[in-house]
């Protein structure tokens, strides 16, 4: 049976971000959830490992541990640890953490080269539509 993903939103859905008032951002249980989730699959003491590697000190499996259990709400991964897992997990399950909370979505590769497609031939297609449109009041056809 195949795990029903809860992080990742319907590619239609237009991103909102998290609302600006007190304790909006307070997502350490989500966090714990996005690493454990993330993990599943994955030797935590390899993770470790990779992680201690890229980031030139020790990340233990018992600090992986912690990051994910939901009960220790003081183990929460700096920026640079959070980018270690994403690296170590092959995976960016953080950082579309981290964007969804701004109203962003992320494309990574070539993902990120058809966005990029997409816009510049929707702005193409919108060009050719307003030259076509001067032609016509100028008399010219288009």
């Amino acid at each position: 049976m195949r795990k029903r993903d809860i992080i990742t939103q319907d590619m239609f859905t237009v991103p909102q971000p998290a609302p600006r008032s007190a304790g909006s951002l307070a997502c350490r249980v989500e966090i714990a959830h996005t690493m454990s989730e993330a993990l599943d699959g994955h030797d935590r003491y390899e993770v470790s490992a990779t992680m201690s590697r890229l980031l030139g000190r020790d990340i233990s499996k018992h600090m992986l541990d912690a990051y994910t259990a939901e009960s220790r709400e003081d183990h929460i991964p700096p920026l640079d640890t959070a980018i270690a897992f994403d690296m170590a997990t092959s995976d960016i399950s953080l950082l579309n953490l981290y964007a969804s909370k701004l109203g962003a979505r992320v494309s990574v590769g070539k993902d990120a080269l058809n966005a990029e497609l997409g816009k510049l031939e929707n702005m193409r297609d919108e060009v050719v539509k307003q030259i076509k449109r001067l032609k016509k009041v100028m008399g010219e056809r288009p």
